[in-house]
């Protein structure tokens, strides 16, 4: 039988092909995003236009799903090599309480290699030269990632290595022994078969990986 998923940030990157992944296997898709209006019509496919920081908004997209997929993600740019950022921490706040109010358990959040203590599998250089340019987005996908292993959902904490655009190919590797961890290159469409898998198959739950090819 399909489930019913809730994805935040369905309109781009790793949320859109995992919109897509979805739907190819017969599920219901809810695709939350400031821009869902923009989004073709597809069976089993409701665009929900909303912003994650309203908590309204956000309780009533989490009626009657049964598993949500955080892949909210913020645009590059040189300034946020100095600039704060707070969107996943933010919105993640926003999302736990409205997630325990509608009885919603199930959640799988997209963060990166390198956010919280993936951080130790990095080497050093690499650890240097990742703090350098994506410090500040990673300081807060540190704070989300605690947030959410602080909480009693039937959490995952997902951390693709370095995107890329490539096709799916199902040949990748789930890295569930920081023994293991380490960095490489992985397809959104591949991250995206991964956070499906893991809702059909209840993979991962209260666990932390690192997918790579």
């Amino acid at each position: 039988m399909g489930k019913h998923i809730l994805i935040l940030g369905a309109t781009s990157g790793i949320g859109r092909d995992a919109m897509d992944e979805a739907l190819d296997r017969g599920h219901r898709v809810r695709a939350f995003a400031r821009t869902a209006d923009t989004l073709d019509g597809r069976p089993g496919l409701e665009p929900v236009v909303g912003d994650a920081y309203d908590a309204d908004q956000v309780a009533f997209a989490l009626q009657g799903v049964d598993a949500v997929i955080y892949a909210l993600g913020i645009k590059e740019s040189l300034s946020m090599i100095w600039t704060p950022v707070s969107l996943f921490s933010d919105t993640t706040a926003v999302l736990l309480p409205q997630m325990k109010t509608a009885g919603v358990s199930r959640l799988l959040v997209v963060t990166g290699f390198g956010a919280g203590r993936s951080r130790a599998a990095m080497s050093s250089l690499e650890r240097i030269g990742h703090r350098a340019i994506l410090g500040k987005p990673y300081e807060d996908k540190d704070r989300q990632e605690d947030q959410i292993e602080a909480s009693d959902t039937d959490w995952t904490l997902v951390r693709p290595v370095i995107l890329t655009n490539g096709a799916k190919t199902g040949k990748y590797r789930v890295l569930r022994d920081p023994s293991q961890w380490r960095n490489g290159l992985i397809s959104r469409a591949d991250v995206a078969h991964y956070l499906v898998t893991a809702i059909e198959d209840d993979l991962d739950i209260r666990a932390d990986v690192v997918l790579a090819r």
